[in-house]
């Protein structure tokens, strides 16, 4: 265990048995409209650190620009409201210089997965060791309702009056993609699985991304019914569970096995169909999660929603600590004047 890692493990034992939700909690009303569902998702958050032993002046909440990023002002820990898009690179500059910090990202599908892209992208490349949560209602809601790169094809809005005609991102196979350890979607409507999977991501060390379908009562309200809302969800949305066979439906009688290099739906009321070939999902294994993921915008599949993937590799910001450390240790602390001398200097007479 490396110096950065004890004091790590030091720090989480410190004044944090009498924490509760209420600590962290601030004075302030929260401004979102009534039915929106990031106040779901506040609550959940605010529940779950107290629980996870980490001293309270040890948590950091950065947010860019939209509905969503309204969080630093609502959870009563350090918080960095930054520019629309700009979470990543301050939640990673953050987390470098104090690897202590339990740092999350707050952000939307506008400000995450457009403007914010290629941070995006880059964050989880480097597998920094951030929480990203994306609270997608596939719309701009805070700047009146323009389409953004989840909103699905067709929906009309303030900029596509006749329907939008881009494809949607998928943000779990984008997420995959680009390298993330930790891949999870859940909904703000169900608050169970919701706690569930945003503790399991706090335990991950690493990026962890999650996507969290939050509904926007003003622009695209309902639009995740056919997955969230109790009476369509069991025939239309499957949840995975590590080591556990993929089957879904009220009664339980449909599954997903793969045909072609691709899943797809059976009856397991008929006799011709295995169980034995149902797709049965692991954490672990990256092309399953990619497969699964790859579910997530075909009708003729139901909507995966759980952890795709959980793996573990050293994270960036322990990696550069580290390399920081070794070349302290074998080369001295170092003299920063020397440093912007340069090996190379003339003398002018």
């Amino acid at each position: 265990m490396t110096k950065i890692q004890e004091n790590f493990e030091a720090t989480k034992k410190i004044n944090t048995t009498e924490l509760t939700a209420k600590d962290f909690k601030t004075p302030l009303d929260v401004r979102w409209c009534a039915g929106c569902g990031d106040y779901s998702v506040l609550a959940q958050l605010q529940k779950l650190f107290p629980t996870l032993g980490i001293p309270k002046e040890n948590f950091a909440v950065v947010s860019g620009i939209g509905c969503s990023s309204r969080f630093p002002y609502y959870v009563d820990v350090y918080g960095f409201h930054t520019m629309h898009g700009r979470a990543l690179p301050v939640a990673s500059g953050m987390k470098i210089a104090n690897p202590d910090l339990s740092v999350w990202v707050i952000t939307g599908d506008g400000d995450g997965m457009a403007i914010g892209g290629n941070h995006f992208i880059h964050a989880i490349r480097r597998n920094m060791d951030i929480k990203i949560l994306l609270l997608n209602n596939e719309i701009y809601s805070m700047t009146k309702g323009q389409y953004s790169p989840t909103s699905p094809q067709g929906l009309k809005t303030k900029s596509s009056p006749f329907g939008v005609v881009d494809y949607p991102f998928n943000p779990v196979a984008l997420s995959l993609g680009s390298g993330s350890t930790f891949v999870a979607r859940t909904s703000y409507s169900n608050p169970k699985h919701l706690s569930y999977v945003l503790k399991r991501a706090a335990e991950h060390k690493g990026i962890a991304f999650v996507e969290i379908y939050s509904n926007c009562v003003i622009f695209t309200d309902g639009i995740f019914d056919q997955w969230t809302d109790k009476n369509y969800m069991d025939e239309n949305a499957i949840f995975i569970e590590d080591n556990q066979p993929l089957i879904f439906g009220k009664n339980k009688d449909k599954g997903i096995i793969i045909e072609n290099f691709a899943p797809k739906v059976v009856d397991l009321n008929d006799p011709n169909v295995n169980r034995e070939d149902l797709i049965v999902h692991n954490e672990k294994n990256q092309a399953i999660a990619q497969m699964i993921g790859s579910m997530s915008y075909d009708d003729d599949l139901p909507r995966p929603f759980g952890i795709f993937l959980n793996i573990e590799k050293p994270s960036y910001d322990f990696l550069i600590n580290k390399q920081i450390g070794d070349i302290v240790e074998k080369y001295g602390t170092g003299n920063i004047d020397e440093l912007l001398k340069g090996s190379e200097s003339w003398e002018i007479k």
